[in-house]
């Protein structure tokens, strides 16, 4: 048996927490690769450094920050000195970095900032893990998680994976627990890459299918998945067990727990996860697999922020083909994926994905003037995606009123459905989004008894 787990930040944001964590791996022997981000706060401050201009002075207090939350946690150890100097080399490096990324910001420089937080961590985790007594091993996973160079959002060459983790990895599984970072990986040019913001869960179920994991764990700081974010809405219920289709979907469509791209690796092997809370290990959690025994109609009510609408319009749409074609040959150029789509007769609306602590602009001008050579084109921020989580919505009957006459006071921007029999999901301003959210969440769980 191995299994894969995988630890985030709250999970290893101090020596209690990062504590907590190693006794869960070492009562779990079958647990022999541990997946971590970086310490709570630590890539927040990462962020700064790599997206804005600053002065010396806030840059070296926000260095000296990150110092503070990795020293409060060696200080327990006993190899306190000399993990200290490790953080140091590190930290010294980020400084550099910065120096660099404040002269000339650039998405490469931007990920190698990103990328010290794992670093830190993982070194730190490692002496915690020895302290227990357990074999344990600290391996860059920089060697064997080959991407490509689009920085910031790379893709993983996963043949590539699979053949090094035969290679490097398995062999120090056998030896005892390994412990890696997420969320980070390198080019072919050998610079330093990231894979999104959350992308520490994709690389953990990426490793877990390269490894030929038997099941996939991840460890935050609640218990599961739940019926909505409870902090929207104290009514919100972890749900025990759950579909890869419905999970996808709520990944997709903003449930924080995982990552968007977590579940395509255990979909594709069929690896079980599991979801539960480093806080309280033994208060269960969220088993995500293919078959359930139970599938409501109404399973979640996710929310996504941060969404931006583009609408192209033009008259040369009607009764024209291959309109669509180049307006989808212009995105592809500039690496956008689109997430919904609607069309009229002269006018298509696109909606793209703004993820917090992306550090490149995703619809750029230059995206705009190239659009505007064949369209009007209009873009729209400020506005947040909630979609409703289910099964057979598409065959449900009175969905729209369930749905739309509770929140009949609200602008809708734009509504998909009928695509996917998981979700039905509309734009709405975002100022609006936590009280729809909570509306619905009461009306569609709470009210029906669902």
């Amino acid at each position: 048996m191995l299994n894969v787990a995988k630890f985030g930040g709250t999970s290893v944001a101090d020596f209690e927490a990062m504590l907590r964590c190693a006794h869960i791996i070492k009562n779990q022997p079958e647990t022999k690769l541990a997946v971590l981000s970086a310490s709570a706060g630590v890539t927040n401050a990462l962020v700064t450094l790599a997206q804005t201009f600053i002065d010396d002075d806030t840059r070296a207090d926000i260095i000296n920050q990150i110092r503070v939350i990795q020293h409060n946690i060696t200080r327990h150890l006993d190899c306190e000195e000399l993990l200290n100097l490790k953080i140091e080399q590190i930290l010294s490096e980020l400084k550099q970095l910065s120096d660099l990324q404040n002269t000339l910001q650039t998405a490469q420089t931007g990920d190698a900032i990103l990328a010290c937080g794992e670093q830190m961590s993982t070194l730190i985790f490692t002496e915690v893990m020895k302290s227990l007594d357990v074999e344990c091993y600290y391996f860059d996973v920089r060697n064997v998680m080959l991407t490509d160079s689009m920085y910031g959002k790379a893709s993983v060459d996963v043949t590539e994976l699979k053949s090094r983790c035969q290679q490097l990895l398995l062999p120090l599984i056998e030896k005892g627990v390994v412990i890696t970072q997420g969320f980070m990986g390198q080019d072919e040019h050998n610079h330093t890459t990231t894979l999104g913001r959350g992308g520490s869960d994709y690389s953990a179920a990426l490793l877990a299918e390269a490894t030929g994991a038997d099941s996939l764990a991840i460890w935050t700081d609640v218990v599961g998945i739940f019926t909505t974010d409870p902090r929207i809405s104290n009514k919100a219920r972890p749900i025990p067990e759950i579909s890869f289709g419905e999970a996808a979907e709520m990944a997709t469509f903003g449930a924080k727990i995982l990552h968007p791209a977590t579940l395509i690796p255990a979909m594709r092997s069929d690896i079980p996860v599991f979801v539960g809370s480093s806080k309280d290990p033994q208060a269960g959690g969220t088993k995500i697999s293919q078959t359930v025994d139970y599938r409501p109609t109404y399973r979640a009510v996710a929310l996504r922020r941060e969404q931006t609408l583009v609408t192209v319009k033009s008259p040369a749409m009607l009764h024209a083909s291959g309109f669509l074609a180049k307006v989808f040959e212009i995105l592809a150029n500039h690496q956008l994926s689109i997430d919904l789509i609607t069309t009229s007769e002269i006018s298509v609306a696109l909606t793209f994905d703004n993820p917090l602590g992306s550090t490149q602009a995703l619809i750029t001008q230059n995206v705009v003037e190239e659009l505007e050579q064949l369209c009007e084109v209009s873009v729209e921020h400020g506005l947040s995606l909630v979609a409703v989580i289910g099964n057979d919505l598409d065959a449900t009957e009175g969905l729209g009123a369930n749905v739309f006459e509770n929140i009949s006071n609200v602008n809708i921007r734009l509504i998909c459905h009928g695509a996917s029999p998981n979700n039905l999901c509309f734009l709405v301003n975002e100022n609006d989004a936590n009280q729809v959210v909570k509306t619905l969440h009461d009306k569609l769980f709470v009210a029906s008894g669902e």
